[in-house]
């Protein structure tokens, strides 16, 4: 079975991933940028809106404080001497700011991958520069002090548009390379390129030459050579049909070459910052088992996506999905989280469950201006029309229904849906009726012009977005047709 988890990843790894069981593991976790990604939908019949993705702006607060606090205390005993002296050490220089939060933050979730690779296990990290030279000394501090190597410092090269006038352009990233122990996996014949040295042409030994001393002379392997440990790979360009509009999304020409130098067929993949899936889509067509984390749910909405477009129904049954909402207790705990990072998860959660994930989310900086989420269907002689979704958690009154038709109006919207995690009042089921309803031209059908719908109804009755001919406004669709519900079982079990 393949895993796809919904959450923490430093508690998923703690809680659902045992000792050894993990013979790759590849992250690409935030930069420490200090900006916000944002991903770009495919919006139709608008101009391109934006919604924040993930967020790559770190505070020193009560999480990082806790974070640090483990390593000091050496929680569990998961934590070597080197590893608290270098933070400890690390505070004194920094200072409690962003950059050490950033720091303690990948720390602890760097011990919890050492502790799940197998002694055969492969781990890379990929950065940039930004915080490069201090990550190096976290990897060396876990792995190296534990009988792990340091391999190497993989540079990414890339080309870009556009270059700075004061500076040397920017077109690299890093992938640190570490192994758990001296018996790592290496399959270079899997990953050669050809040779690109002049006259290779030649076969006479003295294009070749010798091993001083002996009689043994270099010649060209068939395959190729095994790559330096610079990369020229290409970055997706706007057109690319592998390019989903996630704002980090690598391309899987990379990911291709780490998973085949570093794994069989049948080994197990881990991708603790999953994003857009591409470790995920690669595991699934090289024949590899993998386990997908992601905090946000949009990247988990985006993955299941791509799977569908890509696979069978089959291939989507071997997936087995934790932390998403199965029930009210869990959908409660989903609305109550409060940290930065996941107070919109719920929101979105629900949008993109409800709508099938044919709706997109608003989380424009600023005021959402009463619309979590937008869904578009065509009408006879007037395009594109629009149907705002809104999500409250909270304590719901008719009032909110009266809000939400001001909010329809304002925007030109022909429908909206007012999705509540408490049951509605009868008043708002009346202010509902009074606000008239809409009837498709060619279909000849009349909906309400705005919905209310319960959460209890999108889990437990499966109720769904039912609007005349949707479209699909990921980009990785592109077409226009309606997603069909997906059927994956809901298992919280560990990994063997």
């Amino acid at each position: 079975m393949n895993y796809l988890y919904y959450g923490d990843n430093l508690d998923i790894l703690r809680k659902h991933i045992k000792d050894e069981s993990v013979d790759l593991c590849y992250i690409d976790p935030p930069f420490n940028s200090k900006r916000n990604y944002n991903q770009i939908y495919n919006n139709i019949g608008e101009d391109k809106a934006q919604t924040q993705a993930f967020i790559d702006t770190w505070k020193w607060n009560s999480l990082a404080a806790e974070g640090f606090s483990q390593i000091l205390d050496n929680y569990q005993g998961k934590f070597t001497a080197q590893t608290i002296a270098l933070i400890a050490g690390l505070r004194e220089v920094l200072g409690q700011g962003s950059l050490l939060a950033y720091l303690v933050s990948i720390t602890l979730r760097v011990v919890e991958i050492n502790r799940v690779l197998k002694q055969t296990g492969t781990f890379y990290l990929h950065c940039d520069p930004t915080s490069s030279h201090y990550l190096k000394l976290i990897l060396d501090a876990v792995f190296c002090s534990q009988g792990g190597n340091f391999l190497n410092e993989i540079v990414w090269c890339y080309r870009g548009g556009g270059s700075p006038k004061n500076d040397f352009g920017r077109r690299h990233d890093i992938i640190f390379r570490y192994s758990k122990s001296n018996n790592y996996r290496f399959r270079s014949d899997k990953i050669r390129i050809p040779y690109q040295a002049e006259g290779i042409g030649r076969t006479d030994d003295a294009m070749w030459g010798k091993h001083k001393g002996t009689n043994k002379v270099y010649k060209p392997h068939p395959l190729g050579k095994v790559p330096e440990d610079w990369w020229t790979i290409n970055v997706l360009n706007a057109n690319d049909p592998e390019r989903l509009g996630y704002p980090t999304q690598k391309p899987e020409t990379l990911l291709d070459r780490i998973i085949h130098a570093s794994s069989d067929e049948g080994d197990i993949v881990l991708d603790a910052y999953c994003g857009c899936g591409t470790t995920v889509a690669v595991c699934q067509r090289l024949n590899r088992q993998w386990i997908g984390i992601d905090i946000t749910y949009q990247s988990i909405s985006l993955i299941l996506k791509r799977l569908e477009d890509s696979y069978s129904s089959a291939v989507l049954n071997q997936v087995k999905l934790d932390g998403i909402p199965k029930d009210m207790k869990s959908a409660e705990a989903l609305a109550n989280r409060k940290d930065d990072r996941t107070r919109k998860e719920f929101e979105k959660w629900a949008v993109l469950t409800y709508s099938n994930n044919r709706a997109i989310i608003n989380q424009k900086k600023g005021a959402d201006r009463g619309i979590d989420g937008l869904a578009y269907f065509l009408e006879e002689g007037e395009g594109h029309r629009k149907i705002v979704l809104q999500v409250k958690s909270g304590k719901v009154k008719s009032s909110d229904i009266r809000d939400l038709y001001g909010t329809m109006t304002r925007e030109k919207a022909a429908m909206a849906i007012f999705i509540t995690l408490q049951e509605p009042t009868a008043k708002m089921k009346d202010e509902a009726i009074a606000c008239g309803i809409y009837k498709h031209k060619v279909m000849g059908r009349s909906y309400p012009c705005i919905q209310i719908v319960t959460v209890r109804e999108i889990l437990e009755e499966n109720k769904r977005l039912d609007i005349p001919l949707s479209f699909e406004v990921l980009k990785s669709a592109e077409r226009q047709s309606t997603s069909k519900q997906l059927s994956i079982p809901l298992d919280g079990s560990e990994i063997a």
